[in-house]
């Protein structure tokens, strides 16, 4: 097995088990939770392009997060490129 494919794999894996612990989470969202706490990706259009998904899909899941209490924060939007920043928050505030 590739290198590539196993930290796929381990991905895949991280993200069931957000979803096992939160059964409210989608793929996508887990997705951005994981990706942000492994530190690959902080930023809407990197999701997007590391999933190879629409950037369109990541944004709605992400602004559904940013509503929920106690997950996620919004740092920065870009208005010209819909990039979105965002960070989780401190285990303490959840």
């Amino acid at each position: 097995m590739s290198e590539e494919a196993s930290e796929a794999d381990l991905f895949l894996a991280l993200v069931a088990a957000a979803q096992g612990r939160d059964n409210r989470l989608t793929s996508i969202q887990a997705g951005l939770l994981v990706a942000a706490e492994l530190g690959i990706a902080r930023d809407s259009r990197a999701l997007a392009r590391m999933l190879g998904i629409a950037h369109s899909l990541v944004l709605r899941e992400l602004n559904v997060l940013a509503e929920r209490e106690g997950v996620l924060q919004i740092v920065k939007r870009d208005p010209r490129t819909m990039r979105v920043q965002y960070s989780l928050l401190p285990r303490d505030e959840a």
